[in-house]
């Protein structure tokens, strides 16, 4: 286990722990332009032992044009998955990327989903360790399949539907992690429509980083989101943003900040603009 946290981990804490059986590290390098940057990044080098994860093959189901960008796989699908790259529901995982943490936090929050609840993300990810001097290798890690037991109740999931029934009388207070200007509708690249759900506040994930990277404060965080959210709880919060991949990098910062319960809309505005009729603001 994690020493006194389910939310971060430091690179000299994951170091300590490279040659512990118990402990598994996922690579979640990934880039949205360059579908194959992630993997040869990879390929090229990784933290010892580190397990690949493709944000489209292995953090997402198929797409049917009205489930958004990266809608959620089965859950016996993903955990098929996590067996075969040797993580069993004894294992505590640590997820890295080169994006400040939001690919890593999908897999995070996709963890917690299933029931599992000893995984966390390398704070500063890959630059960190590097710049540490931390060991990297090539060589990729012997797997031995193993079988991971879906568990209930995991993470909650919120739908479309239920961000509809409930988006005019104040029980929920949705967040949403783009950038500002997208959040406005400008300089939209993604996705066909700009804009935002109605209500929406707009929190840009990488407001939770310092320069360096790394995530902030405690106490930093907790200021920033009761700024935002005023007197709502976490357990009324919704996070969303494009395609459900960057909203779990919010609900990991409110998380760490322990300010637990919130929830997270997986189909997000790419999902929510692929019914004419649903709402939009800009």
């Amino acid at each position: 286990m994690l020493s006194g946290s389910s939310t971060l981990s430091t690179v000299q804490e994951l170091n300590a722990h490279l040659d512990d059986p118990q402990w598994v590290v996922c690579d979640c390098r990934h880039d949205l332009s360059v579908y194959e940057a992630g993997r040869k990044d990879f390929d090229k080098s990784h933290i010892p032992g580190a397990r690949f994860l493709h944000l489209d093959e292995d953090l997402s189901g198929p797409k049917t044009g009205t489930t958004g960008r990266h809608p959620l796989p089965h859950q016996r699908t993903f955990a098929l998955r996590l067996g075969a790259l040797g993580i069993d529901n004894t294992k505590q995982i640590v997820a890295y990327d080169a994006s400040g943490g939001c690919y890593a936090a999908r897999l995070w929050w996709m963890l917690r989903w299933v029931g599992h609840r000893n995984v966390a993300v390398l704070d500063g990810g890959w630059q960190a360790w590097t710049a540490a001097g931390l060991p990297v290798t090539a060589d990729r890690e012997l797997i031995q399949p193993v079988t991971f037991a879906v568990a209930t109740p995991g993470a909650d999931a919120v739908t479309a539907r239920q961000i509809a029934e409930h988006l005019h009388d104040g029980s929920i207070r949705i967040v949403d992690a783009r950038s500002a200007d997208r959040f406005r509708g400008e300089n939209e690249a993604l996705d066909p429509v700009g804009g935002h759900i109605p209500g929406a506040l707009n929190r840009f994930f990488k407001l939770n980083l310092e320069s360096d990277g790394r995530f902030k404060g405690v106490d930093a965080l907790r200021t920033d989101f009761a700024d935002l959210l005023g007197e709502a709880s976490p357990s009324r919060v919704v996070h969303q943003c494009g395609s459900g991949v960057t909203a779990c990098h919010n609900l990991l910062a409110m998380e760490h900040a322990g300010l637990g319960g919130s929830r997270l809309y997986p189909g997000s505005w790419s999902e929510w603009i692929s019914d004419r009729s649903r709402p939009i603001a800009r």
